[in-house]
């Protein structure tokens, strides 16, 4: 067996595993803190992405430095979105169904609109770096996948830091823990729950661009990366941030070892059956909520 190539895939699938962990953290957030599974939750990514690829094509900006701007407008979007749409089926008895039947609505709507102005064609975040590779004796690290990885990092580590450390990162885990103790403090469920929407599709909108960074990406490929989030999700553990950024990683690595050991055929089957098994083995993921 090769060293080098099992270390190399080993490092490449803990760095693309780390960006789907950032796309996961919102997605787990919505369904475990407010029982809200959001089917639309990955085409926040690709709007995204789009909004990298049109500011970089327009004034040549940096794809993450488009965060700036794309961050705090998904999670406007993401509190109105709420306030709209999603404010009234929290009081469904079947709050679950009824949001994965509205946010499906949202997601084929936001798919084609992007058909709408970008086309069907498979685009790519081209950067002066897209070809740079940094080396470390026989290892190499290309730029974006680097660039995502941090990124990816630093994302999840602040959504982390603001649901232990902040009152209203606090807030949001106590609404839902115990929604009628937390209202006699203070706490306004309607507003704990936009903001976590809010946070949910704007860490949307970044994973998204790091996504991008690492494959092309069009209109239709939020229906891939859907899946790949409920895997994460599912083995992370509903509603666990650093366990959706375990299960991203560790699904990354399965797959980066997969593609350098087996034909691509058989990455998926491999992938989707450890889902199998940890649902029969563990059906409540391998950690436990935090929320």
């Amino acid at each position: 067996m090769n060293t080098v190539l099992v270390v190399q895939s080993l490092i490449s699938g803990i760095m693309m595993g780390a960006v789907y962990a950032l796309l996961g953290v919102g997605f787990s957030l919505t369904w475990g803190v407010m029982k809200v599974i959001n089917i639309s939750h990955a085409v926040f990514g690709l709007v995204g992405a789009f909004v990298a690829y049109a500011l970089l094509k327009l004034w040549g900006l940096d794809p993450l430095l488009s965060l700036i701007v794309t961050t705090p407008i998904l999670f406007l979007v993401g509190c109105l979105i709420y306030r709209v749409l999603l404010s009234p089926i929290t009081k469904s008895k079947e709050v679950i169904v009824s949001s994965m039947i509205l946010t499906f609505g949202v997601a084929i709507m936001i798919e084609n609109i992007l058909l709408m102005i970008w086309g069907p064609e498979p685009r790519l975040l081209t950067t002066s770096y897209t070809t740079r590779v940094l080396i470390v004796g026989p290892f190499y690290f290309q730029y974006p996948w680097l660039a995502g990885f941090l990124m990816s990092v630093v994302g999840v580590t602040v959504i982390h830091l603001f649901l232990k450390k902040t009152y209203t990162g606090k807030a949001v885990r106590a609404a839902w823990q115990q929604p009628e103790a937390s209202q006699l403090y203070g706490v306004n469920l309607k507003r704990i729950s936009m903001i976590t929407f809010g946070i949910a599709v704007s860490s949307a909108g970044a994973g998204g661009v790091g996504l991008a960074m690492l494959y092309s990406f069009e209109p239709h490929a939020h229906n891939l990366w859907l899946i790949y989030l409920f895997l994460v999700v599912i083995v992370g553990g509903v509603g666990n941030v650093l366990g959706t950024a375990a299960a991203g990683v560790i699904i990354g690595v399965i797959t980066g070892l997969s593609l350098a050991f087996l034909p691509y055929q058989w990455v998926n089957l491999l992938t989707f059956g450890l889902l199998m098994v940890i649902l029969v083995v563990r059906p409540h993921g391998l950690f436990q909520s935090e929320v």
